[in-house]
């Protein structure tokens, strides 16, 4: 790829773009070399070159670490925006020219969202043996970048954002519940209040408040905090925790149902009305009629309507 300026004379490659997102990565010219392939003095003279072609420069030298200037940032931005599209698009053409289908990437940007996924899965593997599957649960720009940016196929999440360009089907209706131990005094309640957890220790996934529908949903709204938050990354350990008396979380139901014959728990309503929710699956639109993606979405929504919706 060139981009090319109005006298014709090349100015920005392909190459270029790997150079700056390897650098940026690395922190050193001598470690984005290294990862590249080239000599140092071959990656140096290729920077000096665009540096001086473009009438920018693009680092600036902190300590021993390269950091971007302004035009690096841009640059940088463009880098990774491009280069996922790119190297998907030839891995595409690839598998057009040998008659194959590839990876279905996904993406998940919940952790419930994980155990929902491992449910589909396995018959979308037995009816596709021609489809691996790659999760993908961390990504540069976020779930919604990574799907733009050609980073993921598809992903699955609670909280879609409706972009042009993206389509999202809801394939799991499901209540949100307070989950407490079989002594908590909130056990026997029809359901609870946010200022009653404002004495409690509550439990969450390692998920930014602002996206934690405990908090945005239920308690924020009230003026309140739970008197301490603990995250913990495992569903298993967050239940044992609530179990032994550790404190409370708020999980989807079908979730916690799960384990309920492990774990002496009770589930109560978050609020008179309860907390709905529901996990979508995002593709590209332009996307939306690739065999394989279609029957991933198609085999999400026979599930859901299988299983019915979660009270």
């Amino acid at each position: 790829m060139k981009l090319i300026d109005g006298e014709g004379m090349s100015q920005l490659e392909r190459a270029h773009l790997a150079i700056v997102r390897a650098v940026d990565q690395q922190g050193s010219m001598t470690a984005a070399a290294e990862q590249l392939h080239l000599t140092q003095s071959a990656l140096s003279h290729a920077v000096r070159k665009l540096e001086a072609q473009l009438g920018v420069a693009i680092w600036t030298r902190e300590g021993r670490r390269l950091r971007p200037t302004q035009a690096g940032a841009y640059l940088l931005a463009v880098a990774n925006r491009l280069l996922p599209q790119l190297a998907h698009a030839e891995e595409r053409l690839r598998q057009f020219a040998q008659g194959e289908r590839g990876t279905l990437r996904i993406g998940i940007e919940c952790h419930p969202c994980y155990q929902w996924l491992l449910k589909v899965v396995s018959p979308y593997l037995a009816a596709w043996p021609d489809v691996d599957v790659d999760v993908k649960q961390e990504f540069q720009f976020g779930g919604i970048g990574a799907l733009f940016g050609h980073e993921i196929d598809l992903l699955v999440t609670p909280d879609p954002l409706y972009e042009t360009g993206l389509r999202f089907e809801p394939v799991l209706d499901y209540e949100q519940v307070l989950v407490v131990g079989a002594g908590h005094p909130l056990r026997r309640s029809p359901f609870v209040r946010p200022e009653q957890l404002a004495r409690e220790t509550l439990i969450t996934y390692p998920v930014a408040i602002d996206r934690l529908d405990i908090y945005t949903r239920f308690l924020l709204p009230a003026g309140i905090r739970p008197k301490r938050h603990k995250p913990i990354e495992t569903t298993d350990i967050m239940l044992q925790m609530v179990a032994s008396g550790r404190g409370v979380a708020a999980l989807p139901r079908w979730l916690v149902e799960e384990h309920a014959s492990k774990l002496e728990l009770s589930m109560v309503r978050l609020g008179e009305r309860g907390m709905a929710k529901q996990i979508f699956v995002g593709i590209r639109e332009r996307e939306a009629d690739t065999d394989y993606l279609r029957a991933f979405v198609e085999l999400a929504r026979a599930h859901r309507d299988r299983a019915g919706s979660p009270t």
